[in-house]
């Protein structure tokens, strides 16, 4: 039996609120901190204990923020990296830039946080089932405790390497995923044109040479105009990390952004290197 342990929570949302209810299922005690008073009955009716400082689910074997962006985690996590115990872990799961990992360092009393990049890939069912990738970064003490939290509802655990080398698996891996996406709904409209429905389209793609992640998950969604509408809000945000960490790399990537943002949905700008600059 895996080892029991206190977790602190923060960012119960879509995918966050499956995760408690697998860490609670799992026999971890979680202490949670949700402005939402139906999410917070919720997982207080599930086992979940409510705090409503912050602050107060710093002092625990570990805590997992499951936040937005990175805006969100400069105005909130600050307060907790202060707060945390010596001990204490955090496994962030936000898709992001490496960089605001480490400016979460100037909050830690020893100006070192121990911190662990939890990206993922998956959606709210996958953590349901237990099944959502989780991709860690980290040191191997914090890589130890990180693996007994996420596997309350991660398999499979990808290890990537030291801090922030989760993350940036995850934003190539979000770049790919954006370019297959459009290249589908591109495919789906010349489907249409040729007169064949999406509903035949997809299911023939689903067991076809041609399919994809990016073709099951418009499936699921019921067709390209809610999916687009559902996912493009996420792809935005992760393409312009991805730009972003890219350039402090000195590496240009417009070709692949050019890809992934070349169809129907709008993705913003392609950016290109020069002389190290973004332009």
């Amino acid at each position: 039996m895996s080892a029991v342990h206190t977790v602190g929570f923060l960012g119960a949302g879509q995918i966050g609120e499956p995760m408690v209810e697998r860490l609670l299922a799992a026999g971890h005690r979680v202490r949670l901190h949700a402005r939402r008073a139906e999410v917070r009955d919720r997982l207080s009716a599930a086992g979940a204990e409510l705090v409503d400082d912050v602050r107060n689910i710093a002092a625990c074997d570990a805590v997992v923020s499951c936040l937005y962006s990175d805006d969100q985690m400069l105005d909130v996590l600050p307060e907790v990296v202060a707060a945390m115990d010596t001990g204490t872990v955090l496994l962030s799961h936000t898709t992001g830039a490496p960089k605001t990992l480490d400016r979460l360092d100037a909050f830690a009393p020893g100006g070192r946080a121990a911190i662990v990049d939890a990206a993922f890939s998956g959606t709210a069912d996958a953590v349901r089932a237990g099944r959502l990738t989780v991709f860690l970064g980290g040191e191997g003490e914090h890589l130890v405790t990180a693996r007994r939290i996420v596997g309350a509802y991660a398999d499979p655990v990808v290890t990537t390497g030291k801090r922030g080398s989760a993350l940036r698996v995850k934003l190539l891996n979000n770049l790919l995923f954006a370019a297959i996406t459009q290249v589908t709904l591109r495919g789906l409209a010349a489907g249409r044109a040729l007169g064949v429905t999406e509903d035949t389209l997809l299911e023939a793609l689903a067991v076809s040479s041609g399919g994809s992640t990016a073709g099951r998950y418009i499936a699921a969604r019921g067709g390209a105009e809610p999916y687009a509408a559902a996912v493009a809000p996420f792809l935005r945000k992760d393409l312009a990390a991805c730009r972003a960490t890219a350039a402090e790399a000195g590496l240009d990537l417009s070709e692949l952004l050019a890809a992934a943002q070349d169809g129907p949905m709008d993705l913003g700008e392609v950016t290109a290197l020069e002389n190290g600059v973004v332009r």
